[in-house]
């Protein structure tokens, strides 16, 4: 079932409510150059059996009437190139674990029985002509040896972009997870996020705005260090592929 019109209204609603505040870094010719969201591993619980629902809602699978345990949680973003040009049919993935930190992957063995079966942990979306994605999901929560996060895979054409994570910023967990602080300060930035409340929700719902720029390479700093993950780093962490 594919619900993404119905839900796509509804990020468009949420855009214009919280005023969301990445449009003038996202404005083509405001920056020269955007830094680029850097590239972190995939991890090997990308799902290894698809859900019988993929759409951009994660909380309801299919037409089942039991939503997933969670905070909901709205997430949204704009997938732009280094100049903050919009990137249109995107196929953008997301994929993390339910409210009892397990992943859909079937030999993620950490506290299984206690799976939420109504978590879809997967969905994907194509960005419209301004670059816009939009998910209907759960607010991350702590994977042993793991700050909150959620995996992100962008493609074109049939094509790996990147691969990357988004952070809940301001948690206590963030200052021991070694991938996220793998990442120059700088640059880890891009990938930290407020979840804030959703404004007017009278059941506490949250939102996030993630804007993601691929193309870019690391950029020199001021400091004259260069600030991102390298892509040879970025290779060695995807093949050995073995943190969550």
């Amino acid at each position: 079932m594919n619900r993404n019109h119905t839900i796509l209204g509804r990020r468009e609603v949420l855009h214009s409510t919280l005023a969301l505040g990445a449009t003038a870094l996202a404005t083509p010719g405001v920056f020269a150059e955007l830094l680029q969201t850097p590239p972190q591993t995939e991890g090997p619980f990308y799902p290894n059996q698809m859900p019988l629902d993929t759409d951009n809602d994660l909380l309801v699978i299919n037409d089942s009437i039991t939503p997933a345990v969670g905070e909901i949680t709205h997430l949204s973003g704009r997938i732009l190139d280094r100049k903050g040009n919009p990137v249109r049919n995107a196929f953008v993935e997301i994929w993390q674990v339910d409210n009892h930190a397990v992943y859909l992957h079937t030999d993620d063995k950490t506290n299984r029985a206690s799976q939420d079966t109504n978590f879809q942990g997967y969905g994907r979306f194509l960005t419209d002509s301004k670059g816009h994605y939009y998910f209907r999901t759960i607010k991350p929560v702590p994977y042993p040896g793991r700050t909150p996060h959620i995996h992100f895979a962008i493609s074109q054409g049939g094509k790996r972009t990147l691969t990357t994570q988004l952070y809940v910023k301001g948690h206590p967990g963030n200052a021991r997870d070694r991938l996220l602080q793998g990442i120059d300060a700088k640059a880890r930035e891009t990938v930290l996020r407020d979840f804030a409340p959703l404004k007017n929700s009278s059941i506490g719902e949250l939102a996030v705005d993630f804007d993601i720029v691929l193309g870019g390479t690391a950029s020199e700093g001021e400091d004259g260090k260069m600030h991102g993950i390298g892509q040879s780093q970025w290779r060695r962490r995807q093949t050995r592929r073995n943190d969550r």
